[in-house]
């Protein structure tokens, strides 16, 4: 069975796309920290470093490299202590 030269070549191009596309970045942000160190890279590329707990922290790793310091989106904020469950009689 011969298939039409459009249709190898569509099954061709669509095989090499699939295993030649570069793997999808892991999550750029962590939830642990309130503030992220945007580093640039070049004009589009760039990555997020956050490890920081205020944003002067962050501002001074940032002095006199291409970065930026933001907001932490994902930020799940302090963990909170676990509060005694209260238990009410019922009557």
């Amino acid at each position: 069975m011969k298939l039409p030269h459009a249709v190898a070549t569509a099954i061709a191009l669509t095989a090499a796309t699939t295993t030649l596309a570069p793997p999808a970045r892991a999550q750029t942000y962590d939830p642990a920290y309130p503030v992220c160190l945007q580093i640039y890279q070049g004009i589009v590329d760039y990555y997020f470093e956050c490890a920081y707990r205020t944003m002067a922290q962050c501002q001074m790793s940032a002095s006199g490299r291409a970065a930026q310091c933001v907001v932490n989106p994902y930020y799940g904020g302090p963990k909170s202590r676990r509060q005694r469950q209260r238990t009410y009689d019922r009557y």
